[in-house]
């Protein structure tokens, strides 16, 4: 009898050419919010199964089937799982690390070009005139050559954005986990979170802490949406003491906040930071491959549990 695999999603296809002949592979496509019960309707066949971030793997989705024993999640972050809930029920929980690192970071960099910089702004008007108007104080925007950009988050992915950024100039601080952010908010021109999402972290950048950082600066978010009280980034940039955001995840995926739809100064992404085909493939190449590897008895390569 053969182990069966199921996947939540449409994922590249390298993730089914590894586990189809071997295992009974049991494909679903892509839906943006699942319930609880959905999921457990999903995995109700699984041995294994290979989850998307917006998968609610929770205590009783865990529970529901005696069978599951590992779960290979398609992201970095796994804040999707009740990881107590994993290990009391002995389940194997994997991530998809390293490998998005550099599709982030590049994304970061131009989501700062584009705020800093009104391109999405001056796209707009383009399409809406059917003109190239210059003048003088025209859209104008910022530089990045000497401004100072604090990173929330050193990480794999917060070091690769450090280095993209000090090729344009620009002066690079930053934090690890845990540690304070005081001065980084106080004197950051722009900043850019990459902090995993947990208790500790939800809000992170709440109305205090953006009332803390200078006065016409930027807030860039690629790492997860919770982060950020929404509401309280609206209302700063509503006073105009932030002068722009730029945002690729959401508090309350998949919806967006309807104030941030109706600001022209937010530059908005459709969570997309590792987008790229070599990014996502290689995913579906970690946590497939971990899979066989599980399924096989050996020691999978990336454990989170």
């Amino acid at each position: 009898m053969k182990y069966t695999v199921v996947l939540t999603a449409g994922y590249p296809s390298i993730a089914r050419d590894l586990l189809a002949g071997e295992f009974d592979v049991i494909e679903h496509p892509t839906e943006q919010a699942r319930s609880e019960e959905e999921v457990i309707t999903l995995l109700a066949e699984a041995d294994a199964a290979i989850t998307l971030l917006s998968d609610p793997l929770t205590r009783r989705v865990l529970e529901s089937n005696p069978n599951l024993r590992m779960v290979a999640n398609y992201a970095v972050g796994y804040n999707n799982i009740d990881i107590d809930a994993a290990r009391d029920l002995n389940i194997t929980i994997t991530n998809t690390p390293g490998v998005l690192s550099e599709a982030t970071a590049d994304l970061t960099i131009a989501l700062i070009l584009a705020v800093t910089r009104r391109l999405i702004e001056g796209d707009a008007e383009v399409r809406r005139t059917g003109e190239c108007i210059w003048e003088p104080l025209h859209l104008l925007g910022t530089g990045l050559q000497g401004k100072r950009l604090g990173i929330i988050g050193m990480g794999r992915i917060g070091t690769a954005v450090a280095h993209r950024a000090r090729a344009f100039g620009m002066e690079v601080i930053g934090t690890r986990s845990g540690q304070p952010i005081d001065e980084l908010l106080a004197t950051s021109d722009i900043v850019s979170i990459h902090a995993p999402l947990s208790r500790d972290t939800h809000h992170l950048i709440d109305g205090a802490a953006l009332a803390s950082m200078k006065a016409g600066a930027y807030l860039v978010n690629t790492s997860r949406g919770a982060l950020v009280d929404e509401s309280a980034l609206c209302d700063a940039l509503d006073a105009g003491h932030l002068r722009g955001a730029a945002l690729d995840v959401y508090e309350r995926e998949p919806a967006v906040t309807a104030r941030l739809l109706a600001m022209r100064n937010v530059v908005l992404a459709p969570h997309i930071g590792s987008a790229t085909e070599e990014a996502r493939t290689a995913m579906a190449r970690i946590a497939a491959t971990d899979v066989r590897r599980f399924l096989h008895g050996e020691t999978p390569l990336h454990v989170v549990v």
